[in-house]
């Protein structure tokens, strides 16, 4: 397969594709630095002598979002609530895979079940329920994510568990392990490239939503989403050079995160297709 030709015309479409998906980040990009009245009257161009605002646009949201609190906690649930996915979601497939039997088959397809049920149909339910179990606060919702983040994580945590060799297992136990030294000694690095692709998964969904902190906390803790959105204003007030600032910074820490995961991944994707 080495020197095969790479098709022109799949380099062409991919090029394509990938300007399109990256045209309105470029955009927001290029409007955060001009004055909101430009904003709507020539979007697509380049900020001039009269457009540029310089960082006037960053310090406006900024202020008027109290986005370093806000930024304080989004990171507190996101960090929060993917480390507790990742911890009891792993252990809780490893458990259900190893251990057959009716009861964790059933927990498996309840889990597998929750991921085709839309957040549509339980958010008023459980935004009432959050409020009559003391949840609607920081750590109230770190621990609502960890039950909407377990049915893709366990599912995807188990697909991969049942590729691990019993054997490994089973030589760990006759070295003297306990269950709990096995899976963090040996299980736990076998899974680090799915690990990291939840972790990614979730902290984007985490870090991104809008409905769910809402719902739950509302202003009492105004996550980036949320203060983001109240720089719409009502009509008339929409501040846009603030917004286009303020959505610039929220996606900066998202793509961070990812570009220093993402050798891992690739890391592991080429280890399991050698070790195949």
């Amino acid at each position: 397969m080495t020197g095969k030709k790479s098709n022109p015309l799949f380099i062409v479409i991919l090029c394509i594709a990938t300007v399109i998906f990256i045209a309105p980040v470029i955009i927001v990009l290029v409007n955060s630095f001009k004055g909101q009245f430009y904003i709507a009257d020539r979007p697509f161009e380049l900020p001039g002598a009269d457009t540029f605002v310089k960082f006037e646009n960053y310090i406006n949201g900024i202020r008027k979002t109290n986005f370093i609190r806000a930024f304080l906690y989004s990171l507190f649930i996101t960090v929060f609530s993917v480390t507790g996915i990742l911890f009891f979601t792993s252990m809780t497939s490893w458990y259900i895979t190893r251990l057959k039997n009716k009861i964790t088959s059933a927990l498996y397809y309840m889990f597998v079940f929750s991921m085709i049920v839309p957040f549509q149909m339980v958010m008023f339910t459980m935004s009432k329920m959050a409020n009559v179990l003391r949840l609607d606060n920081l750590i109230g919702i770190v621990v609502i994510y960890i039950g909407f983040g377990s049915g893709l994580s366990i599912f995807m945590f188990s697909g991969f568990i049942k590729s691990i060799p019993l054997e490994i297992e089973e030589a760990a136990t006759i070295d003297g392990c306990n269950p709990l030294q096995t899976f963090f000694l040996v299980i736990m690095p076998i899974l680090k490239p799915t690990a990291i692709t939840i972790a990614i998964l979730n902290a984007m969904w985490i870090w991104n939503d809008y409905l769910l902190p809402y719902l739950v906390i509302g202003n009492k803790y105004k996550t980036i989403p949320i203060a983001v959105q109240y720089l719409q204003g009502g009509y008339g007030s929409r501040d846009m050079g603030a917004l286009m600032a303020m959505l610039v910074l929220s996606v900066i820490p998202i793509i961070i995160f990812y570009i220093s995961l993402q050798k891992h991944i690739i890391k592991g994707v080429v280890s399991g297709a050698v070790k195949g």
